[in-house]
């Protein structure tokens, strides 16, 4: 069984992804970035569809690979493959999109109780556009969610003591060194969170840190900056994993956010966490 992550797969698909990925740019290559994640998807044996929705007068699609359980009820892994103009997205969200794909070979090995769908959102620059739409269909439709998690610039590290920003509301709440990885749940999403925090937590060398949010995240916006957030917002348990963005990661939303100042066995341990959460969840 390919049970394990491996970091140089990670470091294909990054060199692969990393760009323009801007939607509305000439010179983008988010079309580029589309073929090679459905590609992958189809090579580790998933059956993969494209979700169109609309935005702006234009149409778009989020990526589906789905492993098929033995029964409906599905388990959602998420991460946006869009970025912002003017920037490679290597941590925003390059990082999230490989270990996804990771996640997605390690899983087509085994046998699921619970389908898993790994969705590569679009347009989540835009306003979370592709989850909403994604979230709004599967409502509609009345499918049985179990949980989500969304894969949100998982690659940034800085060791240095104060490297870690917080906003003020959670001063001292975490370590002040920016090497951990950060689960942020709401009310709902509390099994889940138990789950992933386990089994992240078994992951040597990797610390991690949790926070639970009353409201849904709306007394700390920062925290609803993701695809997560339709899924809250619907009534989903859903959860964030992150290298906490730009209370962290300097490159933010520049130029600057290129492949170099990625840690990618830090993107290997988030991955490989994560696809044993989801694991244990599907199998349950």
């Amino acid at each position: 069984m390919a049970s394990e992550v491996s970091a140089e797969e990670i470091l294909r698909h990054l060199n692969s992804l990393i760009g323009n990925r801007y939607p509305f740019s000439p010179q983008s290559n988010i079309a580029e970035a589309e073929n090679y994640i459905c590609a992958q998807l189809q090579n580790f044996g998933l059956k993969v569809k494209k979700h169109f929705f609309d935005y702006e007068g234009k149409s778009f699609a989020n990526l589906i690979g789905r492993l098929t359980g033995l029964q409906n009820s599905c388990f959602i892994v998420g991460a946006h493959f869009d970025a912002v103009d003017h920037c490679p997205g290597a941590d925003d969200n390059a990082s999230g999109v490989a270990a996804l794909l990771e996640i997605a070979r390690v899983l087509a090995a085994g046998k699921l109780r619970h389908s898993v769908e790994l969705v590569s959102f679009n347009l989540e620059e835009f306003g979370m556009q592709g989850s909403s739409a994604y979230v709004k269909d599967i409502k509609k439709e009345n499918r049985e969610i179990i949980g989500m998690v969304s894969l949100e610039m998982i690659g940034y590290t800085d060791p240095r003591k104060g490297s870690q920003k917080l906003p003020p509301s959670l001063a001292g709440r975490f370590r002040d060194t920016g090497d951990f990885i950060a689960l942020v749940a709401n009310g709902k999403s509390k099994n889940v969170l138990v789950t992933f925090h386990e089994q992240l937590q078994k992951i040597e060398g990797l610390p991690v840190e949790h926070l639970t949010l009353p409201f849904n995240g709306w007394l700390l916006p920062p925290a609803r900056l993701s695809d997560h957030a339709p899924f809250w917002d619907a009534g989903y348990p859903a959860l964030l994993i992150t290298d906490t963005s730009f209370f962290r990661n300097p490159h933010y939303h520049l130029s600057s956010d290129t492949l170099k100042t990625l840690n990618v066995d830090f993107i290997r341990k988030v991955a490989q966490g994560v696809a044993n959460a989801v694991r244990a969840i599907a199998s349950a």
